[in-house]
Formats: C-alpha cells, structure tokens, sequence
C-alpha cells in the first residue's frame, strides 16, 4: 500500500470534520455524561467495523450499485436521525451533566445502564445506516489499494486504520469536553445545546434523505 501516509492523513481529516457523529458524542455527553459519550464512541466503531466486514466480503460495491438497497439505507438513516432530533427537542428533563462529575462513581453508578445502551446504539445505527459512510468504503478507501497487492487484506487494513483514528479523535473530543465542563455545566448554556443539537440532527437526516 503506497501513499499510505497520505491516506492516514486524510482519514484523519474526514474524522475531525463536524458531522453527525460529533453532534451525537456531544449530546450524549451532555446528557449522560463522558461514560454516556464513550459508549456512544464504541457504537460508532461497531459501525465502521460492520462496513470494513462488508467491503471485505465485497459487498460494499454491490449495496452502492444497487438502487433500491441504497436509497432504503437512506431513507431509514435519514428517519432514524429525525427521530432523534425530534426526540432530543421535545425532551422536557433535565441534562445530567452538571451531576456528573469525573469522581463521583456513586452517582455514575445510579444511572440507568439503558442510557448507555442507548447511546452506543445511536453511534452503530447512525454509522450502518449512513450512506456517506458507504461511499467512504466504495470512492475513497480504494484509491489507497494496490490492484497487484492482496485486495481483501488491504481493505481490512485501512478500515480497521479508518475506525482507530475516529476512535481516537472521539476520546480527544469527549476529554476536551470534559476540560470545558466548567462552562458546559450551566443550565443556559446546556439548554440551548440541547436544542441545537436537536435541530443539526434534524437537518442531517432532511439532507440524508436528499
């Protein structure tokens, strides 16, 4: 694999770019905490791994060709993030994060595990059902892989190279989060990210479904 600096590079870049997966890390930290975030982080690995195991399998390619396939993995992305959105602005308690202190495993321990589930399950759904992370797999990654090379071997390589950078971009995220707690913790300032949070994942899912 030549150029493979340069791809790391790039992969790197693609992470740090504002986007759905950042919008969900950030609200799930406001709402549950920096363990609410990290296992939104996990779920969002969990999705890429199932795309590197299916542009492994060669699938990826066939689902990008396919239009029925692709448009419903669209089109349920894209309902599945208004869902969300809708829910994280109609939701009246509220955020947990002026509770949540780094130390404080007594109160860490009392929230529902069900958030956590939830949250990990936002970060794979919204990954295996993202169609840009699908072209990711199909334009992207094979420009980085030598024809003459072990093809499959290859992809596994950079997916799995793809998903550590994301991995470790979100932990840097949720630790700058944390560094900012003494301002996030405001309750003005928690509400008006609440709602904009909900609104940004709104208008993910209108121009997914576009």
């Amino acid at each position: 694999m030549e150029h493979l600096l340069t791809y790391i590079l790039m992969a790197v870049l693609m992470s740090m770019l504002p986007g759905t997966d950042t919008v969900l890390i950030m609200r799930n930290y406001f709402a549950y905490g920096a363990k609410g975030a990290y296992y939104t982080v996990i779920g969002i690995a969990t999705g890429l791994l199932f795309w590197t195991c299916i542009a492994v399998l060669g699938l990826s390619v066939a689902i990008s060709q396919s239009v029925f396939v692709f448009n419903l993995i669209r089109y349920v992305g894209a309902a599945y993030l208004l869902y969300i959105g809708i829910r994280v602005l109609l939701t009246r308690s509220h955020l947990q994060i002026q509770s949540l202190q780094p130390n404080d495993s007594s109160v860490m321990m009392h929230q529902p595990t069900k958030h956590y589930k939830e949250s990990l399950l936002q970060g794979m759904i919204s990954n295996i059902l993202n169609p840009k992370t699908v072209l990711v797999y199909v334009t992207f990654i094979p420009q980085f892989i030598d024809t003459e090379g072990h093809v499959h071997q290859q992809l596994l390589y950079l997916g799995l190279i793809l998903t550590l950078i994301a991995v470790i971009w979100f932990i840097v995220l949720v630790g700058l989060l944390q560094h900012l707690q003494h301002v996030l913790q405001k309750p003005k300032v928690q509400l008006v990210f609440q709602k904009l949070t909900g609104l940004a994942l709104i208008g993910f899912g209108v121009k997914t479904a576009l």
